[in-house]
């Protein structure tokens, strides 16, 4: 019993954060996988089933909230869907510790950008899409989503708003849309690999899913630029871990 709880109090708590960033949560439900004993490939695997579940959640209280644009989730799916199957593909060919060094070195970038766009002014509503850029945006975040096991989610946010013009609260709730999409994708092409722990996947689901509603609706009514800081922290102790 005390297990369950420990996996509902996990799950709960990357829920939040996922749904508050509008990110799928690999970044950390692959670390915690690993340190509970699965190995990397099967926690990449497995974290992106659990991903699929939350995001779905995450992806209907932001539609609800009106701060969705569908139109640059679809462009950015049409390009991430294939480019993560073909990251997910690939990882039967890398070893276990380069797949750390790759995913530790993109926590570290991550963090950068968030602590960058922290000190950037927000434009609350839309007002100019480059929609030249989706495409761009959508191979990057799928190939790394399959390859990493992370969504995408964590890299759609700054790509949205850096590259495309996204205001931060359109882009929370565009990206929690968009890895839904991305995260099926690589979760089939790991599930077809024998790199998907379903029972471990559905111990954590109802609190990963419990965790995207809440941080969804905290999305609306807090500025998540003065979380970004302490999220970009996160990353670097997380990163420095998944190497040590």
């Amino acid at each position: 019993m005390f297990s369950y709880f420990i996996d509902f109090i996990l799950g709960l708590s990357i829920g939040i954060i996922a749904g508050l960033f509008g990110i799928g949560g690999g970044f950390l439900i692959v670390p915690a996988l690993t340190l509970i004993g699965l190995p990397i490939h099967l926690a990449i695997g497995t974290s992106l089933a659990c991903i699929t579940m939350s995001s779905f959640t995450s992806a209907f209280t932001h539609l609800r909230e009106g701060r969705v644009l569908l139109k640059v989730a679809a462009l950015k799916e049409l390009f991430s869907v294939p480019a993560a199957v073909f990251g997910a593909y690939l990882t039967i060919f890398i070893n276990e510790d380069l797949l750390r060094i790759i995913f530790s070195v993109m926590l570290i970038y991550l963090a950068y950008e968030l602590i960058r766009a922290s000190r950037e002014k927000c434009t609350p509503e839309v007002s100019s899409i480059n929609y030249r850029n989706v495409p761009i945006v959508g191979i990057f975040a799928g190939f790394i989503s399959g390859l990493l096991g992370i969504s995408g989610g964590i890299l759609n946010v700054p790509l949205f708003h850096t590259m495309i013009g996204v205001p931060v609260r359109y882009a929370i709730g565009t990206s929690s849309v968009a890895i839904f999409f991305t995260a099926l994708a690589g979760a089939y092409e790991h599930y077809r690999l024998g790199q998907v722990s379903l029972g471990t996947a559905l111990l954590l689901a109802p609190g990963l899913m419990m965790g995207a509603y809440i941080g969804a609706k905290l999305a609306h009514r807090i500025q998540p630029e003065k979380l970004k800081l302490g999220f970009a922290g996160i990353l670097i102790l997380i990163a420095i871990r998944m190497i040590i």
